[in-house]
């Protein structure tokens, strides 16, 4: 198994960098995770009330117990049965509905944000170990094509000994046989 010289495993010198450079990311990464507590301890508070949030109003429950509190209220406002607090057309509840919208939509898109962050993240790790695995399994392609030219050459020199030994035993035959007398 010869390897080209100055180019171990038949790689590019820029992939060889690359595979190295990947090797040593790998190793830090290790010992950096080794030494930091769980993603979700490093949460600030306005992350974790942020995420609070959006998984509240994200959520079915939300979405029927909100309709049926404004079932109620416009129920309630158009029988009568509160007079006078917030008629018909609800401005009381519109205004109540927008301050709702104006904290919600911020905190939201603030969890949305890191969210994004931790997917784009991990979408540059998956990248990152796509090309690790591509290289990796490059160099296999290449090692196991070096085994093979090694027993395509060893089979062909087997051949060659069997050749010559063939071509000794026919001429070692032919000279036993004039010796003996035969034709």
């Amino acid at each position: 198994m010869e390897e080209k010289a100055g180019n171990p495993g038949g790689m590019e010198p820029a992939e060889h960098d690359l595979l190295a450079d990947l090797r040593r990311a790998r190793r830090s990464l290790r010992l950096r995770a080794m030494n930091e507590p769980p993603a979700a301890a490093r949460l600030t508070t306005g992350q974790r009330i942020a995420d609070a949030v959006a998984t509240v109003m994200g959520s079915w429950s939300f979405i029927i117990v909100q309709s049926a509190i404004l079932i109620v209220w416009i129920t309630a406002n158009l029988v009568g049965a509160i007079s006078g607090w917030d008629p018909y057309p609800f401005i009381l509840l519109n205004l109540a509905l927008s301050f709702q919208d104006a904290y919600a939509a911020p905190v939201i898109m603030m969890s949305q944000n890191r969210q994004q962050d931790i997917d784009r993240k991990a979408a540059k790790k998956d990248y990152r170990i796509n090309v690790k695995a591509e290289l990796e399994i490059e160099l296999l392609h290449e090692k196991i094509d070096q085994l093979r030219e090694w027993e395509v050459l060893k089979l062909t020199e087997a051949v060659m000994v069997l050749t010559e030994l063939q071509q000794q035993s026919a001429s070692h035959a032919c000279e036993s046989d004039s010796k003996v007398g035969r034709p």
